[in-house]
């Protein structure tokens, strides 16, 4: 598998794409993912995007997008997102990646007023579509599993059970080591995605709230679950995702230490990088 990086840990410390882009090479990725909207992002950016990977051979694996109006119970919110997923499959065509990351969403009113039914089978609904118009562009979507209680695909079994419900080739699941640690779910657990899973972020948390912090900062035991994982033969990449550095201004030395955590995690686990 490849190591890669969600370019926003730079973003997010105020440093250009360009910027990024070659500090992630520098530093020994094997490839990156992209965040940034489509619907936000000109045609210089993405010009600028595509040519400073293709200077620095870094391959672009995976667009993340946040789609929660996909499952909105207004039919116009949820056609204006199912046009905007288009479009983040156009672009991710256009940058030549692999899948479209894509986080679902919640329910609403805790789950009370709309039957949670409902908004689980308008979910399904939309993903068989957009899992057609994925596969006539060679790509495929990966959906994230979020540890939160209301979240659609909080766990395993659900995120199994949605799958199986959309029934479609180019709709798979994404492995968030973090996440998996805040659902309280097992290792052995990842076993019944054998098949479903097509990519992996990588971070650490303090075992109560949302972190994405270097691996090594928290209290996530990674070995278990990436041997579990490398069981998967997974073909993509392990991204390694990391917000909100409580020191901007050492942001390199921030991605660094994750780089270098996570390399040897994959290495004592014996998940070769391609």
């Amino acid at each position: 598998m490849k190591l890669g990086l969600i370019n926003s840990a730079w973003v997010q410390a105020g440093k250009g794409t360009a910027y990024g882009i070659r500090q992630t090479k520098a530093i020994g990725f094997d490839s990156i993912d992209i965040f940034a909207d489509p619907l936000d992002t000109d045609a210089r950016e993405r010009k600028l995007i595509r040519t400073e990977c293709e200077a620095a051979e870094l391959p672009i694996v995976s667009v993340a997008c946040v789609a929660v109006g996909l499952i909105d119970f207004n039919p116009s919110v949820q056609r204006f997102h199912f046009d905007r997923c288009r479009a983040y499959l156009d672009f991710c065509y256009e940058l030549g990646a692999r899948n479209l990351l894509l986080v679902l969403g919640e329910y609403i009113w805790e789950r009370q007023v709309i039957p949670p039914a409902e908004q689980w089978n308008t979910g399904v609904r939309h993903l068989k579509a957009l899992g057609d118009y994925a596969q006539k562009l060679g790509l495929e979507i990966a959906l994230e599993l979020e540890p939160f209680k209301l979240s659609l695909l909080n766990d395993v079994p659900n995120m199994v059970r949605f799958i199986d419900d959309v029934a479609h080739p180019a709709v798979r699941a994404n492995i968030d080591v973090s996440h998996l640690q805040l659902a309280g779910t097992k290792p052995e657990e990842l076993r019944a995605l054998k098949g479903k899973a097509i990519h992996v972020h990588i971070s650490d948390c303090d075992g109560k709230v949302h972190g994405d912090l270097p691996p090594g900062r928290g209290v996530v035991n990674f070995a278990p679950y990436l041997k579990e994982i490398a069981a998967l033969g997974i073909e993509g990449a392990i991204s390694i995702e990391l917000e909100y550095s409580p020191e901007p201004e050492k942001i390199v030395e921030w991605v660094t230490e994750a780089y270098q955590a996570t390399a040897k995690l994959m290495q004592e686990a014996g998940i070769a990088r391609e």
